[in-house]
């Protein structure tokens, strides 16, 4: 069959309307557990601080009748700080681009201020889940708040709850630095990853916190490091296959989301912009996430014709006593 002779076709026809959607699809991930799942709190100075204290270990305390006793020696509280960065992002939109009419949005300004607003979120959630330490900061070097790891298992070496699964084959060998957790100015030092993660890992980790005091009640991750969290859970889809009732069809489960330790239940969350190889364990009650600034939109200076705004945060975290959480470094998921 062939087109009929002059007959008027779409290939050459003019005048045709355009057929753009007014929505616009945007699939980049938005999820923050982590900032999502601290506290929020104020600061009053970009230098921030706090103390932590702990009472003494539980022992045999049978004393005299009559008895004089002697005071005490006190131990003095521990005083901890951080700083606030700053995190913005500038957008500037001509005047003509302003008063087209552009599909999918009213202003052109307005719709590329409210993506900067999640960018910057999400900026914050990779900052918190990264390797930062904590920088004062001078007139040619940006402050920076320490992020999580700087902060776990605040205690003298040997006894923290940041497991080091890389340093040797012996499930619960501990990073013995001296600095782990120093204040948000040091980290344990991460081995390279031989080792796969293990329920041991795991719960030793959690056993620490528990013993510290914390209550942790979530574990996140990279998505890889999650799958392997699930084969460690017992997740196997020819185990657990359900058959539901009446005409409903069968499900496989192969993923778990919740389990249940000897130290308490645990939730399992994927975190993408969390570091690789690495196992968090918190305790959410005792993080918080301190604002000198709040988000806001700053207008700039007018330098022609055109709009120009700054979305911006001063923020940091505040570890009000990181020896309630704990993290694995240093583990592979296969």
């Amino acid at each position: 069959m062939t087109m009929l002779t002059n007959s008027r076709s779409t290939f050459s026809a003019i005048g045709i309307r355009e057929d753009l959607s007014n929505i616009i699809y945007n699939i980049s991930p938005m999820d923050t557990p982590a900032v999502s799942s601290m506290g929020r709190g104020t600061a009053d100075n970009t230098l921030f601080e706090w103390q932590t204290d702990a009472l003494a270990d539980a022992a045999q305390n049978f004393q005299l009748e009559g008895d004089v006793p002697d005071a005490l020696a006190v131990t003095e509280t521990v005083r901890l700080s951080n700083y606030t960065n700053i995190s913005y992002k500038t957008v500037a939109t001509t005047g003509t681009a302003e008063a087209v009419d552009f599909a999918g949005r009213r202003s052109s300004q307005a719709y590329q201020m409210a993506k900067r607003a999640k960018e910057i979120k999400r900026d914050m959630e990779f900052m918190v889940c990264s390797a930062n330490l904590k920088v004062a900061g001078s007139t040619s070097a940006a402050r920076k708040s320490a992020g999580i790891q700087s902060y776990l298992g605040w205690k003298t070496a040997g006894t923290s709850s940041l497991i080091n699964g890389g340093a040797s084959t012996v499930v619960g060998i501990v990073n013995v630095s001296s600095s782990v957790g120093a204040n948000g100015s040091a980290i344990g030092t991460a081995t390279t990853p031989t080792v796969v993660l293990t329920m041991a890992m795991i719960n030793l980790c959690v056993q620490r916190c528990y013993e510290a005091g914390g209550a942790p009640d979530t574990m996140f991750c990279k998505p890889a490091l999650k799958t392997k969290l699930s084969t460690l859970a017992g997740a196997s889809l020819a185990e657990i296959r359900t058959q539901t009732k009446g005409d409903k069809q069968a499900h496989a489960i192969n993923a778990v989301d919740v389990i249940v330790t000897d130290f308490g239940t645990f939730k399992f969350v994927p975190n993408r912009f969390c570091e690789a190889n690495i196992v968090y364990v918190m305790d959410w009650d005792y993080w918080a996430i301190n604002y000198l600034r709040p988000f806001q939109t700053v207008n700039l200076a007018k330098t022609g014709d055109n709009v120009k705004q700054m979305m911006l945060a001063e923020w940091g975290i505040e570890a009000k006593n990181g020896r309630s959480s704990g993290a694995i470094v240093s583990v592979k998921d296969a």
